[in-house]
C-alpha cells in the first residue's frame, strides 16, 4: 500500500520483497503510534492510562451489570435457557472483529477506529433497551458486541504500544482494576434498578454514559498526536485518509486484512457453537434440519475452506505461519481457549444456580458472582508488580493452570444447598478460581506479545482475544448444551417422583423463567426441593465438564517460554531477529534498542 501514499517511508521502515520493490516494513498506524508515544512524558502516560481506567470503568461495569440484566430480559420473554446462545454469539462476533479491528487500526490509526467502536458500541445498546422481543435484543446485542470488542482490543493495543515488556503485565490489569470496585456496587445498582424501573432503562443509560467518559482519552490521543505533528515526527508517515476513496487502497486493504480468512472464521465458529445451544430442551430438536444442516455446512464446508484459504490462497493470512508454528505460540493460544471454556461451563447458570438452588437474593447473587473478577484483579495486580521485579512469566502461569483444576474440584463439591457451610464452600471455590485466574490469563498474553516484535503486538494481541472469545463461544456452547438436554428431563422426572401435580407443566414454568417461580416457592416445599435438587445434578455435569477442560490447561502452560523481561516494547530477538552486538555487556545490547515506555 506504500504507492498509494504521497510520502514515502522512512529507510529504517522499508524492506526489499525480493523483485526490487520497496514495501512498508512497517503500517502506517504502527508507524503513527510510534510516532504518538514518543511524545508521552511520564505525566502524559499517566493521564492516558487514568483515561482509559474510566473508559475501562464504563464498559467494564456495564458489561457486569448487562450480563444480570440479560437474565431478566429473556426470561422475560420466557427464553431464559437461551443465555448461552446469547453468549455465544457474542463470543463470534467478538473472535472476528478483534483481529480486524487490529489490522484497521495498524493502517488507519488507534483513534478513528476507538471512534468506530464507541458508535457500534452507543447504536448496539440503544437497540437492546428498546427491543420489544428476542430477536431484537439479539441484533442489538451483535452490534454492541462490535464496539464493546473493539473498545477492549484497542486500550490493549494502547497499552502495549506505550509499555515496556518488563511493566506491560501490571499496566495490563489497568482495564481490569474496576472490577475491584464493580464487585461490590453491581449488586446494589442492579437492586435498584429493578426495584425501581426496568431492565430496558438499566442497559439504556450506557448509551450515554460511556460516550461521555471517552473524552478524556480522545483527548488525551489528539493532543500527543497534535504534539508529534507540531514536531514533525509525522511528517514521513503517510496518511490513508487522503486516498479514502480510492478503489485501490480498499482492495489492497481488504487483501491484507484477510476478510476472507475471517468469513470463513466466524461462519465455522456460529455454524457449529449456536445450533448445539440451541438444541434439546423440553422437546429434543437433535434430529431436525435446523440442528444437522448448520453443523455439516460449518464442519465439513467451513472449517475446510478457512483451512485451505489460509494455508494455500490468502496473501497476508491471518495467522503468519512462521509465528504461529513456535509451541510457545500454540501453547498460549491454546491457554486462552481452554481458560474460557473451563469458566464458563460453571459460570453460565451461576447466577441462576444461586438464587434457586442456593436460595440466595439478588444482590448476594451479583456478589458472588463478581466474586472471580475482582480476585483475579487483586492477584493479577499484585502479580504484575511481583513480575516488575522478578521479570518471569511462566511459573506463575503453571502455578495458575493448577489452581483451576483445584477450584473446579470444589465446585464439584459445593453445588448447592441452603446451608451455611455450603454456600461458603462456593464462595471459596470461586476465591480459588480466582487467584488462579489473576495468576493466568494477562500473564499468558504478556508471553505472547514477547515473542513478536513491534509491528505484530497488535496482531498477536488481538488474536490472542479470538482464542479467549472462541473459548468463550465453546464453553457457553457445552453450558447450553448441558443444560437445554438434561435441565427439563430433570426437573420433570424429580417433580414426578416428589409426587408434585402437574409436574409437566411446573418443569416448563421453571425451565422458561426460573426467577418468577421461586418468588411463591419458599424452600423446603416439595416442589422447591424437587426443583433444586435438578439444579445441584446439572451443576454437577457442567463443573465435571469443566475439570476435564481444566487439565488441559496445565499441558498448555508447560509449553510457553520463559523469557526475562526487558525494559523494551519487545525483546531484541523477537521472532530469531539477531540480537544486536555489543562490547560484552547485555545490558547495553539491551540498551540500544531504544526506550520502550513506562
Amino acid at each position: 500500500m506504500a504507492e498509494l501514499y504521497d510520502n514515502p517511508a522512512k529507510a529504517a521502515d522499508v524492506r526489499a520483497n525480493g523483485s526490487d520493490v520497496v514495501v512498508e516494513e512497517k503500517s502506517p498506524g504502527v508507524r503513527r503510534i510510534e510516532a504518538i508515544s514518543s511524545c508521552f512524558t511520564s505525566r502524559h502516560k499517566w493521564t492516558l492510562f487514568l483515561s482509559i481506567f474510566f473508559v475501562a470503568y464504563a464498559y467494564g461495569l456495564d458489561g457486569t451489570l448487562r450480563y444480570f440484566y440479560q437474565n431478566y430480559a429473556t426470561a422475560e420473554w420466557d427464553n431464559q435457557a437461551l443465555i448461552s446462545t446469547l453468549n455465544v454469539i457474542r463470543a463470534v462476533v467478538a473472535a472476528a472483529v478483534q483481529p480486524a479491528y487490529a489490522k484497521i487500526s495498524d493502517y488507519f490509526g488507534r483513534v478513528s477506529i476507538l471512534f468506530l467502536s464507541v458508535i457500534f458500541y452507543t447504536v448496539g445498546t440503544v437497540v437492546m433497551a428498546a427491543a420489544k422481543n428476542m430477536e431484537t435484543f439479539a441484533g442489538g446485542t451483535v452490534i454492541y458486541q462490535f464496539g464493546y470488542s473493539g473498545l477492549m482490543i484497542l486500550v490493549e493495543i494502547l497499552i502495549a504500544d506505550t509499555t515496556s515488556l518488563r511493566n506491560r503485565l501490571f499496566f495490563s490489569y489497568i482495564p481490569a482494576m474496576p472490577f475491584i470496585i464493580n464487585a461490590w456496587v453491581s449488586g446494589h445498582i442492579v437492586e435498584a434498578v429493578m426495584g425501581s424501573t426496568t431492565w430496558q432503562w438499566g442497559i439504556g443509560m450506557w448509551a450515554i454514559i460511556l460516550p461521555v467518559l471517552t473524552i478524556p482519552l480522545f483527548y488525551s490521543l489528539i493532543s500527543a498526536e497534535r504534539r508529534a505533528y507540531q514536531q514533525g515526527l509525522l511528517d514521513d508517515v503517510p496518511s490513508p485518509y487522503r486516498h479514502i476513496l480510492s478503489v485501490r487502497l480498499w482492495r489492497e486493504f481488504f487483501v491484507q486484512s484477510d476478510i476472507i480468512g475471517l468469513f470463513f472464521l466466524a461462519a465455522t465458529i456460529a455454524l457449529i457453537l449456536v445450533p448445539l445451544t440451541l438444541a434439546g430442551g423440553l422437546t429434543d430438536s437433535w434430529r431436525t434440519a435446523r440442528t444437522i444442516t448448520p453443523l455439516v455446512v460449518g464442519g465439513a464446508v467451513a472449517f475446510p475452506c478457512f483451512i485451505i484459504w489460509e494455508a494455500k490462497f490468502a496473501s497476508h493470512p491471518l495467522m503468519p505461519f512462521h509465528v504461529f508454528r513456535k509451541l510457545p505460540v500454540l501453547c498460549g493460544f491454546g491457554i486462552a481457549l481452554m481458560l474460557n471454556t473451563a469458566w464458563y461451563t460453571q459460570g453460565d447458570y451461576l447466577y441462576t444456580t444461586l438464587q434457586v438452588a442456593f436460595g440466595k437474593d439478588i444482590k448476594t447473587s451479583t456478589y458472588v458472582t463478581n466474586v472471580y473478577s475482582f480476585t483475579s484483579t487483586i492477584v493479577g495486580i499484585l502479580l504484575g508488580l511481583t513480575v516488575r521485579h522478578v521479570r518471569r512469566l511462566k511459573p506463575f502461569v503453571i502455578a495458575g493452570s493448577l489452581l483451576f483444576v483445584l477450584a473446579f474440584g470444589l465446585l464439584i463439591r459445593y453445588r448447592g444447598g441452603h446451608s451455611t457451610s455450603d454456600f461458603a464452600g462456593l464462595v471459596g471455590a470461586e476465591v480459588v478460581l480466582g487467584i488462579a485466574g489473576g495468576f493466568v490469563p494477562y500473564t499468558t498474553q504478556a508471553s505472547l506479545q514477547a515473542e513478536v516484535r513491534h509491528e505484530r503486538t497488535a496482531t498477536i494481541t488481538s488474536l490472542y482475544y479470538s482464542s479467549y472469545n472462541i473459548g468463550s463461544g465453546i464453553g457457553n456452547t457445552i453450558a447450553g448444551a448441558i443444560w437445554t438436554n438434561t435441565m427439563p428431563k430433570h426437573l420433570q422426572s424429580n417433580l414426578e417422583r416428589a409426587g408434585v401435580a402437574n409436574a409437566t407443566a411446573i418443569a416448563t414454568d421453571v425451565y422458561g423463567d426460573p426467577f418468577t417461580w421461586i418468588l411463591t416457592n419458599a424452600p423446603g416445599t416439595p416442589a422447591r426441593e424437587a426443583v433444586d435438587r435438578a439444579y445441584r445434578e446439572v451443576q454437577r455435569f457442567l463443573t465435571i465438564a469443566g475439570i476435564s477442560i481444566s487439565c488441559l490447561l496445565v499441558l498448555f502452560s508447560l509449553g510457553l517460554s520463559d523469557h526475562r523481561l526487558t525494559d523494551q516494547q519487545s525483546l531484541d530477538n523477537a521472532e530469531g531477529d539477531r540480537v544486536p552486538e555489543s562490547d560484552g555487556d547485555p545490558r547495553e545490547a539491551e540498551g540500544k534498542k531504544g526506550g520502550g515506555g513506562v
